[in-house]
């Protein structure tokens, strides 16, 4: 498992990123939390830092669950200055992300739910070209409160 025992040093300035490969299993979500509150708290928007937390753990238990990739790819970025990107690509462009309607005593189905409740916006990119796909991206976004 991929360990964060280094601190993140990461600039704020331009469209800054982070991104890290982990395998495709639940316990990669603890290891993303950590990830994304580091940079969070990097660029001193610790703010946000509860509801990427919630992202990155509803991202990963989607790929972990809906895919049988090996490894998934999570990306914490700044597509400008009053947003922040979190994204999970997979190999598996034939799953598309689909909002569930799961039932009042279903244990899953959520997900996709809980993160359009505590994002600004959602979505997917494929990545390849149109005819051949080689994976995914499933992103939500966070906008910064006005003077940040």
């Amino acid at each position: 498992m991929t360990s964060l025992n280094t601190p993140v040093h990461t600039a704020s300035v331009g469209r800054p990123a982070l991104s890290q490969t982990f395998p495709c299993q639940p316990s990669a979500a603890e290891t993303g939390r950590k990830l994304v509150q580091n940079v969070l708290d990097a660029w001193r928007l610790d703010e946000l830092a509860d509801r990427a937390a919630l992202i990155v753990t509803e991202l990963i238990a989607n790929a972990t669950k809906h895919t049988p990739c090996h490894d998934i790819r999570l990306t914490v970025g700044r597509p400008s200055a009053s947003r922040v990107r979190v994204s999970v690509v997979d190999w598996e462009p034939e799953r598309l992300p689909v909002a569930g309607l799961a039932d009042h005593g279903d244990e899953s189905g959520r997900g996709l739910l809980l993160i359009d409740a505590v994002s600004d916006c959602w979505g997917y990119d494929l990545h390849g070209s149109d005819r051949c796909p080689w994976g995914k991206e499933v992103w939500a976004e966070l906008r910064l409160k006005s003077g940040q």
